[in-house]
């Protein structure tokens, strides 16, 4: 999967991107919902691993499950 496709499903489950303050290839996003923030990798057109998109869903408070189908 990669960055596009998570960032999609992450605005539709109601989550924000945070504005960036400097370069780099990672950015910050926020569940509003749960007042929680992670950080994801922005890799272009490379896929993110598995584990690290699970990990950055998990830290937003977000289900799995609902991840998936959005």
């Amino acid at each position: 999967m990669i960055y596009r496709e998570v960032t999609q499903k992450l605005a539709a489950l109601g989550c924000q991107e945070l504005p960036r303050r400097g370069s780099g290839s990672h950015r910050k996003w926020f569940n509003p919902k749960t007042q929680r923030v992670t950080v994801v990798p922005d890799w272009g057109g490379r896929d993110l691993k598995f584990g690290t998109v699970r990990a950055a869903v998990k830290q937003l408070g977000l289900e799995w499950t609902d991840f998936q189908s959005a």
